[in-house]
């Protein structure tokens, strides 16, 4: 059976399973605080269409409360534990069911079970703010398994935490000139998809936004990454098939179990 995904730019991602759609870390504005949207078109009112809507960290480009805000009531939220003290914001949605998770926790909906999984990434509010919730990553299983990792560094339980899965949707760049501890470049992406060994990838985090003012400043690593993590991944992980999708392209991969 089939699992669609597609790619609406920076880490946000519709995922179909079992009749089920599924919105990773929701981002659909055209200015973000210094951010700008550099490619892609902003997404059609239908990718705001989702049964449930997935957070990973609580960083701004990944927890948008006015992103969140537009979806419909009803729709179910799952967030880090302890992130609505964080982020106040969130107690105004009240037209979601908002769930908080911590590593471990796992989400019925419909016939979909969404486990939470550790990342390696700081998952404070910036640019100030406790640590009070966990940065984390998500299994979606049903007629497939498939691996949002979020934000995340590499670390060594990796393969373990998150388990065998058939697609692995991961972060390959950032939206500035330098990435720091707690993320994945193209390198680093090829290296953890050798060690989760999925059927099939997809790259994400890249590509989409970028400061305002510093657009000739290492432009490599705003265009490149998802061209690099193809060539890297195709030398480290052979085996999987690397999907690099344009902003708002859909790609449905056959799942055998």
């Amino acid at each position: 059976m089939p699992v669609e995904v597609t790619w609406w730019g920076h880490a946000t991602c519709t995922v179909a399973d079992s009749g089920v759609r599924v919105l990773t870390d929701p981002l659909f504005a055209r200015r973000l605080a210094h951010l700008r949207r550099r490619r892609g078109a902003l997404p059609p009112a239908d990718a705001w269409r989702t049964d449930v809507a997935l957070v990973s960290h609580l960083h701004a480009d990944h927890l948008h409360v006015p992103s969140l805000a537009r979806l419909a009531p009803g729709t179910r939220l799952v967030v880090p534990r302890g992130a609505p003290r964080s982020v106040p914001g969130l107690r105004r949605l009240a037209h979601l069911q908002l769930t908080e998770v911590a590593p471990g926790d796992e989400t019925r909906v419909g016939g979909l079970v969404i486990r939470a999984v550790p990342a390696q990434h700081d998952g404070r509010r910036l640019p100030v703010g406790p640590h009070r919730s966990p940065a984390l990553g998500y299994v979606i299983e049903g007629e497939a398994r498939t691996y949002f990792a979020g934000d995340t560094g590499l670390f060594d339980t990796m393969a373990k935490e998150v388990g065998p899965v058939d697609v692995a949707l991961l972060p390959v760049g950032g939206w500035g000139p330098y990435l720091g501890e707690g993320h994945l470049d193209a390198g680093r992406a090829a290296e953890a998809l050798a060690r989760l060994a999925p059927h099939s990838a997809v790259p994400v985090h890249y590509g989409t936004y970028w400061p305002i003012g510093m657009d000739a400043v290492r432009p490599h690593e705003f265009h490149a990454p998802g061209d690099d993590f193809v060539r890297l991944a195709a030398q480290r992980a052979p085996q999987v098939a690397v999907h690099a999708l344009r902003h708002g392209e859909s790609v449905r991969l056959e799942v055998a179990r």
